[in-house]
């Protein structure tokens, strides 16, 4: 059966719907030696080129989901590649096989916390779609002076240059003046949106960070530019939510697999490593 072609693109690992939707329309794939349209459908032996490099069809059975927890830290951007050489978040993630890590979202420069990327473009477009109400919160450090009138205007809802907004829950988390906590949570994924919300009510975020996308949490131990591959029954705890049919098998094999709290302590201990010979480089005159 015929299936778009940007459905199976995705599907066998070759980026989001989104961008491989981005690439058909602006000539950039073709099929059987005839550029793309959007919306076409192919079959099963059809040969798919990307910017002229035949790339590998994969029917469903044979395509394993995978998703990464990614610990994302401040300064990292999330793109693929900076002209500029700075470091993103995709720097660091393990190589795969013929397919590609898409990340699930993305996270401003100035916020860290938890990233998902997963290599089934479709489940990632899916987990993005505004629809699927999905929700991600956030530890907020603001400063500023904020009012029991503040907190019930941010939950009723305010008015931002692309919308109306409002937070789903608003929690105190501690703290007082420059160091005043809460945890925030929002169902929808706009650019800075938690940033914006605070702001539209006169106070300023000094520090971000996202601790759970649905009931997925950021691991305990889990170093800052550090991941860990999700198990089975996440996946498909993600794959249900968007309406997704469950996997069946997992790229973890336990038989080889460390456990997660060595492989992090393991981490720590070389990131500690690498900051501590840093500073004893000779600074250059």
């Amino acid at each position: 059966m015929s299936e778009k072609l940007q459905k199976v693109l995705a599907r066998s690992g070759h980026g989001s719907r989104r961008e491989l939707e981005t690439l058909i329309a602006a000539g950039r794939v073709s099929v059987d030696g005839k550029v793309a349209t959007l919306g076409e459908r192919i079959d099963a032996d059809a040969k798919v080129r990307i910017d002229g490099r035949e790339v590998t069809i994969k029917p469903p059975e044979d395509v394993v989901c995978r998703v990464l927890m990614y610990h994302k830290p401040e300064g990292e951007l999330c793109t693929r590649k900076d002209p500029e050489g700075r470091p993103t978040v995709y720097d660091r993630l393990p190589r795969v096989q013929g397919a590609r890590w898409v990340a699930v979202g993305r996270l401003d420069v100035n916020t860290s916390g938890l990233l998902l990327f997963t290599t089934d473009g479709e489940l990632a477009n899916r987990l993005m779609h505004p629809g699927h109400q999905i929700e991600r919160e956030y530890a907020v450090r603001v400063f500023g002076e904020v009012t029991d009138e503040m907190i019930k205007k941010l939950q009723k809802g305010v008015q931002l240059e692309d919308g109306p907004a409002a937070f789903k829950e608003i929690k105190r988390g501690g703290g007082e003046g420059m160091n005043t906590w809460f945890r925030v949570m929002l169902t929808e994924g706009r650019n800075r949106e938690v940033r914006r919300l605070w702001e539209s009510q006169g106070v300023t975020v000094s520090r971000l960070m996202r601790v759970r996308y649905g009931n997925i949490r950021l691991e305990q131990g889990l170093p800052q530019s550090g991941w860990g591959e999700l198990p089975l029954e996440q996946i498909n705890y993600l794959r249900q939510l968007v309406g997704l049919p469950p996997e069946q098998r997992s790229f973890i094999d336990p038989r080889n697999q460390e456990s997660r709290q060595k492989r992090y302590a393991r981490a720590r201990r070389n990131q500690a490593k690498r900051l501590q010979n840093a500073k004893q480089q000779p600074r250059r005159k």
